[in-house]
């Protein structure tokens, strides 16, 4: 029997994986270029991150089986793929990576650490201390979007002193349903979005569920950006009645001269969400795994879309 044909994005896979399983033909993909294996191709991993040309390339694969991502969001590669093609996500991949963030994005705007590179880029030292920062002890976070993300959020914030709330779309124990949240939401000193995008969290975040957020509330995002309406935060914002902090904005990437980018109260890092040391090590053991599983004839993990769901 011939081995598989694999398409890996990293020039060296083995060193990356620390080893190639057995049964595999690989030839290297991140854009640009084409093998000349396309036609032959069972098992494709693209890019992290990659663009169109990265992703749209599986309507030209005849004899793909598997497309294994390196990311947890998933819906922006389904629609691209023909029927029979098994699709795997990342999840757990990002966890860590993305609670920590989370985690740095709300002690980032408490305890209100970009004045304070500003002020050391212009060598300022402030005459006076009246001002008290926030902080997290015995504040209330709001985790919307309960998942394996939301549990390695919870891990991290234990510490901390603080009271959760986990919101999921459906209830479970010691977990609400997003049906929940009108009585939720005013309860809360921080809203955490970690929902994917679907056509039903697209926009959730819009007026009415900002109007909702208590005075002086905080919402970060590290979801998808199309979770909030731009418009409905920008209008929040500039009564700087909450603030924010964003990993993910809507439009993506946010253009120069967009409002979001001068907007008070708000703290933007451009989609860093899973970009640490944390990443590389873990997709390497999902890929890796995947790999043997699928020449073993072994189901696969992280199924989201195709025969194997």
């Amino acid at each position: 029997m011939a081995d598989v044909r694999a398409w890996l994005p990293w020039e060296n896979p083995g060193d990356f994986l620390r080893g190639m399983p057995a049964g595999y033909d690989v030839d290297f993909y991140a854009g640009g270029e084409r093998p000349a294996s396309l036609d032959q191709v069972e098992f494709y991993v693209p890019s992290y991150m990659g663009g169109g040309d990265v992703l749209d390339i599986v309507r030209e694969m005849p004899a793909l089986k598997v497309v294994q991502l390196q990311t947890a969001g998933f819906e922006h590669v389904q629609s691209r793929l023909a029927e029979g093609v098994t699709l795997c996500n990342a999840r757990g991949v990002h966890d860590a990576s993305t609670a920590e963030l989370a985690v740095g994005l709300i002690l980032a705007t408490y305890r209100r650490l970009p004045r304070a590179v500003r002020n050391q880029e212009r060598e300022i030292w402030p005459d006076s201390y009246d001002e008290v920062d926030d902080s997290l002890a015995d504040r209330t976070v709001l985790i919307l979007g309960y998942g394996a993300i939301g549990e390695a959020l919870e891990r991290r914030l234990t510490g901390f002193e603080c009271e959760v709330i986990r919101v999921a779309r459906r209830p479970r124990d010691g977990v609400h349903s997003t049906d929940e949240l009108p009585e939720l939401l005013p309860r809360a000193d921080v809203v955490v979005l970690l929902t994917p995008a679907t056509p039903e969290t697209t926009r959730m975040v819009d007026a009415k569920f900002l109007a909702s957020i208590k005075d002086g509330a905080l919402l970060v995002n590290v979801a998808r950006g199309v979770v909030v309406d731009t418009d409905a935060l920008l209008t929040e914002l500039r009564t700087r009645r909450i603030s924010a902090a964003l990993d993910v904005t809507d439009p993506e990437p946010l253009p120069t001269g967009h409002p979001l980018w001068s907007a008070p109260n708000v703290l933007i890092n451009p989609h860093r969400g899973g970009a640490s040391t944390a990443f590389a090590p873990r997709v390497a053991r999902l890929v890796r795994a995947q790999l043997e599983r699928y020449a073993s004839g072994v189901p696969l993990i992280n199924v989201v879309a195709g025969p194997q769901r």
